[in-house]
């Protein structure tokens, strides 16, 4: 199935504040940790510190999701993100940071997490959607793409190939 879908009815991510730096940052050490176990080429181990969460928290672009064992699922969104797509006037929310807690893996809350992320575009007046991973990272190519994104374009940064997808919004 590609396109959006309906937002799952429990998802409705809070701003996150100070209080939630170190469980963003927990959870982003944890996955990366993870994917470096497997072999998978996205986040760096300790490549985002908890200082640059916190003034990004600070900045307002992280969004929280808690349930009964803590931080369940989080998402950073920005406009505009020149540092991946350079200096661009089209109407767009960019997604970054995307995290889902492993004991929610398989439940569809990234997926939801993104349609949420599509509605707040929407009221934003913005016209697409985007978000960007590692070349390397096949598997989040084809989980993207079956979320209705479509490749953009691919950049360079240092060491590494970034793809950048988008998606209208209806």
């Amino acid at each position: 199935m590609t396109g959006p879908i309906r937002p799952h009815p429990t998802v409705d991510p809070r701003p996150a504040r100070a209080d939630d730096v170190v469980a963003i940052h927990a959870l982003r050490r944890s996955l990366e940790d993870w994917m470096a176990a497997r072999g998978l080429d996205q986040w760096p181990v300790g490549s985002l510190p908890a200082e640059r969460i916190a003034a990004q928290v600070a900045d307002g672009q992280w969004w929280v999701l808690h349930d009964d064992e803590g931080l369940r699922g989080c998402l950073r969104l920005v406009s505009p993100d020149v540092d991946y797509w350079g200096e661009d006037d089209t109407p767009a929310l960019y997604v970054h940071g995307l995290m889902v807690a492993r004991r929610a893996s398989g439940t569809g809350l990234g997926r939801a997490l993104a349609e949420w992320a599509d509605g707040r575009a929407r009221a934003a007046g913005a016209q697409w959607l985007r978000l960007d991973h590692r070349a390397s990272n096949e598997h989040l190519d084809d989980v993207y793409r079956s979320w209705g994104f479509q490749e953009v374009a691919r950049t360079d940064r240092p060491g590494f190939v970034v793809v950048l997808m988008q998606r209208p919004l209806p």
